[in-house]
């Protein structure tokens, strides 16, 4: 196959016009290990490290239902000073956590396991996540790559460039941590000014893949209402009562002043069909949409 008859799953996902709303990947915990070095096609699982650190952070990840995550700076390898890592995430009163670290050999790594166990520090600025995973999937890297760079010019403390996030075709990828926002579909411009708007807590439905503390049809509700009733702050919508019927679900949105109070939307799940869903996939495969057909605000009793 030639240069030009070569497939790139985020332009044919454009193409097509896949919807973005219901694909982030749940979860509330991210461990982020920074490795400057090439990243093996499944992440810190593949790297060269002692074998029993490894297994060690992995066993307390998956305890803890954290997503591992490698990352790296934009643009050059730097080779000074040690590698950084972290362990990002919420309480239960949703309070946004980190703790960082540093690790110069392998065993140093597990300082992760009881900082998984640990309060953190709250009151920390958000880590800017870039997909720029290139041996899992080209178009990360095409997008990724400059788009992690633009963003480190003008965020250059927070932004990092990461492994696979989920969801190649949507191409740049950027995930809000500890937040738990994705966002998807970017180029650089539109990349700096998503970031602009989340970092003055403004989130717009454009771009947005939803938010991992949600279950997919949940995301698409609050995207829906984000689109209809325009942009919110992260936590100015909740969800107030998800219900399951027999085609698909009724999710009441809650909202905080000036926002509607209560939003009720259905969504029903469609499974799109058979498609090669990334650059480097063998076969073709069917993702779920999850479209909302219904959303209005419950009419008020005029006896209230």
């Amino acid at each position: 196959m030639t240069d030009t008859e070569r497939f790139f799953c985020a332009d044919a996902a454009r193409s097509r016009n896949d919807p973005l709303a219901g694909t982030a990947p749940y979860g509330t915990g991210w461990i982020l290990i920074e490795y400057r070095q090439g990243w093996p096609v499944n992440g810190f699982e593949g790297l060269d490290l002692d074998p029993q650190t490894k297994a060690l952070v992995l066993r307390a990840a998956q305890q803890a239902r954290a997503r591992i995550l490698l990352i790296r700076r934009p643009g050059r390898r730097h080779s000074g000073g040690h590698n950084r890592w972290a362990v990002l995430g919420h309480d239960a009163n949703g309070a946004l956590l980190q703790q960082w670290g540093t690790w110069h050999h392998d065993d140093d790594l597990a300082q992760i396991v009881p900082a998984l166990k640990s309060r953190g520090e709250t009151g920390l600025r958000p880590v800017i996540l870039v997909c720029a995973h290139g041996l899992h999937d080209t178009c990360c890297a095409v997008r990724g790559l400059p788009t992690g760079q633009a963003l480190s010019k003008v965020w250059s403390e927070m932004v990092w460039e990461c492994s696979h996030v989920g969801g190649d075709r949507f191409a740049p990828n950027i995930v809000v941590v500890p937040d738990g926002v994705y966002y998807g579909g970017l180029d650089v411009r539109t990349a700096i000014t998503v970031i602009e708007e989340h970092m003055a807590d403004r989130i717009r439905a454009d771009h947005l893949r939803g938010y991992t503390t949600l279950l997919p049809p949940q995301q698409a509700a609050i995207i829906a209402v984000l689109k209809q009733f325009g942009p919110a702050g992260r936590n100015d919508y909740t969800i107030g009562k998800s219900t399951r019927h027999d085609k698909g679900w009724h999710i009441q949105v809650a909202g905080r002043p000036p926002h509607p109070p209560t939003v009720d939307v259905e969504v029903l799940p469609r499974v799109m069909p058979p498609r090669q869903l990334t650059c480097r996939g063998p076969a073709n495969s069917s993702a779920v949409q999850y479209e909302v057909t219904s959303i209005h605000m419950p009419t008020r009793s005029t006896t209230e």
